[in-house]
């Protein structure tokens, strides 16, 4: 399979894989971010995902994949840092501020500068159009951002320090995104990649959740957070999986902005899930940012 996707690589057909890739990562992204957010712990609902994760990568690390290059170790040892200082400024910001008001923060930060990221590191140039879908983009999604900091009433004491994070963790959402996509064409096989940047992902968060959990003094049940970490695992997989695979055969600028499109599905899962509220202007404004996807993805 690793051939076949190679072999599509500049191609018409591995454009539109790549876009079809970029928007099912988007909707699992915003499935993962309510499974981080919802009814439990942040910290400990992230320890679980990545302690289930770390067990899925290690025979596939092993025994199915191919062994890394020697070249690639540094490398995963910077992703792995820039991994998680990214999931430590997403938990303190989950922590303090409501989903729907984080998530398009986060997701608004991050295609602007791996936009930039891809141009420095990859040499990628967007036109004047793709340009003014970006703007559109941002507009809607912070925009998002904004209704739901003026509507929305819990936690309201702590929001402006969650919007801080918030931009903080866009920020290292376009680090990671632009060196794992550098990563990811520096070895031969994509899939070594994926599984073994897993695997060293997998290691520090669990035991600070574990640590977290025994300091509670009403403990989540371990079932019911185990379940939804191995959900979370295998979402996360197919999801980074998607992403990194499409900023493989095609522009990283553009895989990154599809993504974004995630922020209408947070909202969609914020209202149906979460029952967080939604109205016509967070409809109009969904629907701006979806615009804005579709004119970076057809103004190239």
């Amino acid at each position: 399979m690793s051939d076949w996707l190679i072999s599509l690589e500049g191609t018409e057909t591995g454009h539109t894989l790549a876009m079809c890739l970029a928007v099912f990562a988007a909707f699992l992204h915003a499935v993962m971010g309510a499974l981080q957010k919802g009814r439990f712990d942040p910290w400990t609902s992230r320890g679980a995902i990545d302690a289930s994760y770390f067990v899925i990568s290690v025979p596939l690390a092993l025994f199915v994949v191919p062994w890394p290059e020697p070249h690639m170790w540094p490398l995963f040892a910077l992703c792995a840092v820039v991994h998680l200082v990214y999931k430590i400024f997403q938990g303190m910001a989950y922590t303090r501020g409501a989903y729907t008001v984080v998530y398009p923060v986060v997701r608004g930060t991050g295609p602007l500068f791996t936009v930039i990221g891809a141009w420095l590191l990859f040499s990628e140039r967007f036109t004047v159009v793709q340009w003014l879908g970006v703007g559109v983009l941002l507009a809607g999604i912070y925009g998002l951002a904004v209704y739901n900091l003026r509507t929305i009433r819990v936690a309201r004491a702590t929001l402006p320090a969650a919007m801080g994070l918030a931009v903080m963790t866009g920020l290292f959402v376009a680090l990671y995104t632009t060196i794992d996509a550098y990563g990811i064409r520096a070895t031969a096989n994509p899939f070594t990649f994926i599984v073994w940047l897993f695997l060293v992902d997998g290691v520090c968060i669990p035991i600070y959740a574990l640590y977290r959990w025994r300091r509670m003094e009403v403990r989540p049940d371990p079932a019911g957070l185990m379940a939804r970490g191995v959900l979370g695992a295998v979402v996360a997989y197919m999801s980074f999986g998607s992403i990194m695979l499409a900023t493989r055969l095609d522009k990283v600028g553009e895989a990154a902005v599809l993504r974004e499109t995630s922020t209408v599905f947070a909202a969609l899962i914020g209202w149906l899930v979460l029952r967080e509220t939604v109205g016509p202007r967070r409809i109009a404004l969904m629907t701006l940012i979806a615009a804005g996807a579709v004119i970076v993805e057809f103004g190239g």
